[in-house]
């Protein structure tokens, strides 16, 4: 069994306080995982500040910085089976599923350092410099030392996601792993020292809300940034304006699925189960509303429902395996809460809506994936399950689509599926919303960025934007006039 330890200011530490983390597929112990005490907390905020002082870290160029991204991606290439395999044991994530986090973690870094070696991080503004007046330029600074927390659902990108433009900018963190899922990150600091990352720049904890609470409060905290549920997202929010800090978020979602009446039904059905059962639906940007033209709903219907049996929900490490559990008792208790609350509230169920039974899942949380036709009105057409729940209203039009889709206190993502390629771009150009597919789900490009509208969220990761959300930006201003009688405004005060 793995041991699981605080990383802070470069080495591993334990304890006084620790759990055992289980692997939710059978309950299996995974590692012996530390928690920080609050000394701990403060001395990986201490061991951030220093670091974002030290000669050795300032000094450092963009070119290098890039460099220990690259590497940080190639090792984790070269740790591929063993991230996969902890993946697996920690989130419940299926085989394919942990491969492809793995991959798209290495990707991300590798891009990221493209990025950085382009970005130019001190600008001449031509058009308010002038001759013989002044000259002026833009420059972006780090923001400082960041308290960053991840949920449990996709625990190495994530990491990456909020890792990588620390480094990128110049920043330093403490950065806090969900508590369910704490191994790969742990595998990350690893990564990170063989990398040769100064020591400080990343700290890495784990916890629960205690934890994260405490960190929050630390007065040399600059930045904040969180990703998981909205309602947690409001509280970080209230806090962070106590203290004016800088903030990012990426929250809930409730995303739209729109497919309209020449859509292509063999792609647009399997694109509709993929964005909501993927993960078991522990993704916030799932398409888990579905809207459907009236005239292929009956034909749309049958064919979902035909085609969702297909989907094996089984043990994660069996590479047939379609989806697996969720990640505990608790998430599994609020999901089948949301499926009878469907049914009370009128909801038709056509699909599943019960747990998953079968040899070697006796001891895990599944779900069978679950379809409803609802209407604007029921519970699950407004609420995030995070689960393998899927909410179907059928609609007249796509004005009709539009509306319903833009009726949601969230606004992170979603998708158009059509033939007609300038109908879809028509559509998806009123979505509110900060990712739109066209014919296609949850796939996403490292070089683009990702964030919610409204209750979704605040600022955007990866991408240009992702990195400019770690700096401050500085006017300089330089005199280009250097005789006293050019400079009459200085004449105000005399």
């Amino acid at each position: 069994m793995k041991e699981i330890k605080l990383f802070i200011n470069g080495d591993f530490r334990t304890s006084e306080k620790s759990f055992i983390s289980e692997n939710p597929a059978n309950g299996e112990a995974v590692a012996k995982v530390y928690l920080p005490t609050n000394k701990d907390i403060d001395d990986a905020v201490d061991a951030a500040e220093a670091a974002f002082y030290s000669a050795e870290w300032r000094a450092m160029d963009q070119n290098k910085r890039a460099e220990i991204l690259e590497k940080i991606s190639e090792k984790l290439k070269e740790r591929r089976n063993e991230l996969t395999e902890l993946e697996i044991a920690d989130s419940g994530s299926c085989v394919r599923k942990a491969k492809a986090d793995v991959h798209n973690a290495a990707s991300y870094f590798k891009v990221l350092a493209g990025q950085l070696r382009k970005f130019k991080f001190e600008v001449k503004d031509e058009g308010a410099s002038r001759p013989g007046f002044s000259h002026n330029y833009k420059v972006y600074e780090p923001v400082g030392v960041c308290a960053q927390i991840i949920p449990w659902n996709f625990p190495l990108v994530m990491a990456a996601w909020k890792i990588g433009p620390i480094i990128a900018s110049g920043c330093t963190t403490v950065l806090k792993s969900a508590q369910e899922t704490p191994v790969t990150a742990s595998i990350l600091a690893e990564i990170m020292n063989e990398a040769g990352l100064p020591k400080g720049v990343v700290n890495i904890i784990t916890g629960g809300a205690a934890e994260g609470e405490y960190l929050l409060k630390n007065s040399k905290v600059r930045k904040v940034a969180f990703t998981g549920s909205t309602a947690v997202g409001r509280k970080i929010m209230e806090a962070a304006g106590t203290r004016l800090q800088n903030l990012s978020l990426e929250l809930g979602g409730k995303s739209a699925n729109i497919v309209l009446d020449d859509a292509d039904l063999s792609i647009a059905v399997d694109g509709a189960l993929y964005a909501f059962l993927y993960h078991s639906g522990q993704a916030c940007d799932s398409g888990t509303r579905l809207f459907v033209e009236e005239k292929i709903y009956p034909a749309f219907k049958e064919a979902l429902i035909k085609r969702v049996a297909d989907v094996k929900v089984g043990l994660p490490n069996d590479p047939a395996t379609g989806y697996g559990p969720v990640i505990n008792k608790k998430q599994f208790d609020t999901i089948m809460n949301y499926i009878e609350t469907t049914k009370k509230e009128g909801g038709k169920l056509l699909f599943g809506g019960a747990r998953q039974t079968g040899e070697g899942l006796e001891k895990g949380h599944y779900i069978q994936p679950t379809l409803f036709e609802v209407t604007p009105e029921q519970t699950i057409f407004n609420e995030e399950i995070f689960g393998p729940v899927l909410a179907i209203t059928p609609v007249k039009n796509e004005a009709e689509a539009i509306k319903l889709a833009n009726k949601s206190i969230y606004g992170l993502a979603g998708a158009v599926w059509s033939k007609n390629q300038d109908r879809a771009l028509r559509v998806a150009r009123q979505l509110e919303t900060g990712t739109v597919w066209i014919n296609e789900y949850h796939l996403l490009n490292p070089g683009m960025p990702f964030g919610g509208y409204k209750q979704s969220g605040i600022g955007r990761e990866m991408g240009e934007e992702g990195l400019k959300a770690y700096l401050e930006v500085k006017h300089m201003w330089v005199s280009d006039c250097d005789e006293r009688e050019k400079k009459p405004w200085f004449d105000a005060i005399f």
